[in-house]
């Protein structure tokens, strides 16, 4: 089914109903769930969304715009599955509710025309990509954005925290390094391929060679394989699963033909959905076999460094450092210790935050579209991170990055926000 020319989700999609009676409605998931800590609001906590999507499968609701409002505002966090007792997926039941809200809810045209755009034209396309973020470089750096956050243009149009939010683009982008091997030192111990990532690529293309640096000084030939592109991810969190079963059976095709040992990412919300391909192309005759052995094979970076364990580094950091769970690699991967243990292994004096596992209000494109309700939780959790006293403070998701950094700021914190995988390199250099 399309709608002008995108692609959306088919009825196969719909929450079913094995998934949605698995919900007890005890309610210990409540005081899990930021929106609902936020707002106080049943129909916004998980809960409550559950509850809205049963009357819906029963018939007894049309998806409208009460639906569309509250699962909207669901950032996926998926804290509520850590706290629950009964296994609830929740993720996959938000997922697939968005998929059917997609198919069956008319959003506006310019809602909608921006998102055809950004979802189907900008995250597939690396040329296009490259092009926007050389434009936002241009503002970032010609004094546009200065100028414009000088003269108050921004908060009069109500800009100001978008702006703060967009990441400092790269002088040179992590483009050109896919489709290249780079050779382990020393004796080889592993064989990886690595997803490059689509804002990593022109925002982060420092992490990227980061990574890359730490797992070869670990011993492990790094590929980067050519023909690779967006895993995914914030299509299938945007309802649009078909176009992310697209560019999972790409990426299915591009990563297992070299016969690594692993696929790994740097970024949590990548490898979420990459674990669960075999979830998303579960009804591909053709892909579920291998959609299976791709998700088996996809690790953090962080765990497949713990796994593996790291060598000596050159030198120790010795600096205190706040660790900040990324809801995607704590309650969707379940990777909780292997981000610590490797921080420890470099020296790092590891200081907890209360509530560390909760959610900070980036979730990909959330604090952009849901931003006033995304800064009411970031308020949180830098009350929480202001609690404490650190050097840095180090997460594993980009988004997180941003986020924070956006709160560091805002507040006139001393406290520089890094990729674990950042300090790792410093120990290596």
């Amino acid at each position: 089914m399309s709608e002008q020319g995108r692609t959306v989700a088919s009825i196969d999609d719909r929450p079913s109903w094995e998934l949605l009676a698995k919900c007890v409605h005890c309610g210990l998931c409540l005081n899990h769930c930021p929106t609902y800590r936020v707002l106080g609001m049943e129909m916004d906590s998980p809960r409550g969304r559950i509850y809205q999507l049963t009357q819906v499968q029963n018939g007894q609701m049309q998806i409208g715009e009460s639906v569309a409002l509250h699962i909207d505002r669901c950032l996926g966090c998926l804290a509520c599955e850590t706290a629950c007792p009964s296994g609830v997926q929740y993720g996959r039941i938000v997922e697939r509710a968005r998929a059917q809200i997609e198919t069956n809810y008319p959003r506006s045209f310019p809602v909608s025309a921006v998102r055809r755009f950004f979802f189907g034209k900008v995250l597939h396309n690396q040329r296009l990509l490259a092009f926007l973020a050389v434009l936002v470089r241009f503002y970032q750096r010609s004094g546009l954005q200065t100028l414009a956050r000088k003269t108050g243009v921004l908060r009069l149009f109500g800009m100001a925290d978008l702006d703060r939010l967009s990441p400092r683009i790269d002088s040179q982008f992590f483009f050109p390094e896919i489709g290249k091997v780079f050779p382990a030192v020393g004796e080889r111990r592993g064989k990886v391929a690595f997803l490059a990532g689509c804002i990593n690529s022109v925002a982060f293309s420092h992490l990227n060679h980061a990574t890359v640096k730490v797992l070869t000084q670990n011993g492990i030939e790094v590929h980067i394989p050519a023909g690779q592109g967006c895993c995914g991810a914030l299509d299938a969190h945007a309802g649009f699963r078909d176009d992310a079963r697209a560019l999972a059976r790409k990426n299915i095709e591009i990563f297992l033909k070299g016969g690594y040992d692993a696929i790994v990412t740097n970024a949590a919300g990548c490898g979420s959905l990459m674990k669960e391909y075999d979830d998303l192309l579960a009804g591909d005759t053709q892909f579920s076999s291998r959609a299976h052995e791709f998700a088996a094979k996809t690790k953090d970076v962080t765990e497949y460094l713990a796994q593996v364990g790291l060598r000596p580094p050159q030198k120790k950091i010795g600096r205190s450092v706040i660790y900040q769970d990324a809801c995607h690699l704590l309650h969707a991967q379940k990777v909780r210790t292997a981000p610590r243990d490797l921080l420890k292994a470099i020296g790092c004096q590891l200081v907890e935050i209360p509530h560390a596992d909760q959610c900070c209000g980036s979730a990909g494109v959330y604090n952009v579209v849901q931003n006033e309700l995304s800064m009411k939780i970031l308020d949180a959790k830098m009350d929480d991170i202001g609690s404490v006293s650190a050097d840095m403070l180090a997460t594993g998701n980009v988004g997180c990055m941003i986020q924070i950094r956006a709160g560091v700021e805002q507040r006139r914190m001393n406290l520089p926000v890094k990729h674990v995988m950042e300090l790792l390199e410093e120990a290596y250099s």
